[in-house]
């Protein structure tokens, strides 16, 4: 499989790493931050810089939690927008409105786009719960039982920990550790006994803070030097070659 001996949990990123949500996100956040790039410039008369869905995304967002995501990118326009409350509208200039409008734009494209998923990821899942080892899914979505059901993946996991975990346990979001942390603990191992599958830089940073036993990165993006310095120990374009290098 790729790993040591002493690893007895698998925990796998979700966006990017078992499905192909990653573009549906960029695309979710280019249409909320371009909405809010354009009423600021005509506002403020400033230039309209849009929202890249490719260099913005990876740096300022990815894998990150959803308001993390929010202050993360408007902090690199120069933009500061007050904190807001969780339940503000989509409408509201606030973090957490810009936040909320993000989500619905993202179940918006998820209901007309529907989910894909990674067939090599699925097969390396398999083989990997077949061996024995227990699995967990880590990601900082809010909406991971909805994607893992339209993928078809919820059966493939004991244990899940995702942005409502986050929020409900006053948790730091990646690249901080935390969120792995608790689901190697939910699953009864410490982190060495653990190994991390995350395509985001922030997440490989987080599973390197974490001393986790292994860290894999998985590049989606062309961005495997990123992988490697974020604390990424391999890093690979899909998980099947784990399993080709093991046979």
């Amino acid at each position: 499989m790729g790993l040591e001996h002493s690893i007895r949990v698998c925990l796998f990123d979700m966006d990017g790493v078992l499905t192909k949500t990653a573009t549906v996100h960029a695309s979710a956040w280019k249409q909320t931050f371009d909405a809010l790039l354009r009423a600021l410039s005509a506002r403020d008369s400033r230039p309209f810089q849009p929202f890249d869905d490719v260099k913005d995304y990876e740096q300022y967002v990815d894998g990150k939690p959803r308001a993390d995501g929010v202050r993360s990118f408007l902090m690199s326009r120069g933009i500061d927008l007050p904190e807001g409350k969780p339940d503000d509208p989509p409408t509201a200039e606030t973090v957490q409105g810009v936040g909320n409008a993000k989500n619905e734009a993202f179940n918006d494209l998820l209901r007309t786009q529907g989910v894909e998923r990674y067939e090599g990821s699925v097969r390396y899942v398999q083989a990997v719960r077949a061996a024995g080892l227990r699995t967990g899914v880590v990601t900082s979505s809010a909406n991971c039982d909805a994607v893992l059901e339209a993928a078809n993946m919820a059966d493939l996991f004991d244990a899940t920990f995702d942005g409502n975990d986050l929020r409900e346990h006053d948790l730091l979001g990646k690249p901080a550790p935390d969120s792995y942390l608790a689901a190697a603990r939910a699953l009864g191992v410490e982190a060495a006994q653990a190994a991390v599958f995350d395509d985001a830089q922030a997440g490989v940073q987080a599973g390197r803070a974490g001393n986790f036993g292994k860290v894999i990165g998985v590049d989606r993006l062309g961005q495997r030097e990123a992988l490697f310095e974020h604390g990424a120990d391999v890093v690979v374009t899909d998980l099947d070659q784990l399993l080709a290098a093991a046979r």
